[in-house]
């Protein structure tokens, strides 16, 4: 059984959450977000809470309705503070700057890298080496900040590219003489 997913997920004050039948919606002050639950999982909101339950008793709906839970508590968490998530670029010459709906990236190619904004995330660039994105959606966030890391991953060498902010990279010795 799942311990994540035997607790309600709380709805606070300024959110409106709707269930119909396995979609879930929630608005608030961050924008609206809704996710369809997996059909071995039932989903009810009552009392300004939402309530996650496998419908079977297999293994496959005691997996989902914790993920199920984890995923209602993101849409709580996106409409009232959003996600944000740090990339800091280390090497000499790489930085990104913004133009526009786009993100330049001079990562060590022969060409700049032109990354296109996608709708509903918010990319800003305090310093040339540091990236910050912002979104209400967990996964959108998460899924940006991969793309961009994927232009150039740190290497483990001088550890030059781009990395989460919170990321350790673990350092190899060169070849010795």
């Amino acid at each position: 059984m799942s311990r994540i997913g035997k607790r309600p997920v709380t709805v606070p004050s300024g959110v409106t959450a709707s269930v119909e039948g396995q979609t879930v919606k929630m608005k608030g002050p961050k924008g609206q977000l809704q996710f369809v639950v997996h059909d071995d999982v039932e989903v009810k909101f009552e009392n300004g809470e939402v309530k996650v339950a496998p419908r079977v008793k297999t293994n496959r709906a005691q997996a989902m309705y914790g993920t199920a839970r984890a995923q209602v508590a993101n849409l709580v968490a996106g409409v009232t503070k959003g996600f944000e998530r740090k990339l800091e670029i280390t090497g000499v010459g790489y930085r990104a700057a913004l133009q526009g709906k786009n993100l330049q990236l001079a990562l060590g190619y022969s060409h700049d890298v032109v990354y296109k904004i996608p709708e509903g995330i918010a990319i800003t660039v305090p310093k040339p080496t540091e990236i910050v994105i912002v979104g209400n959606d967990s996964q959108r966030v998460g899924q940006v900040a991969a793309e961009i890391r994927s232009y150039r991953p740190p290497e483990p060498y001088k550890g030059k590219g781009v990395k989460y902010a919170d990321e350790f990279i673990f350092r190899k010795e060169g070849k010795k003489k």
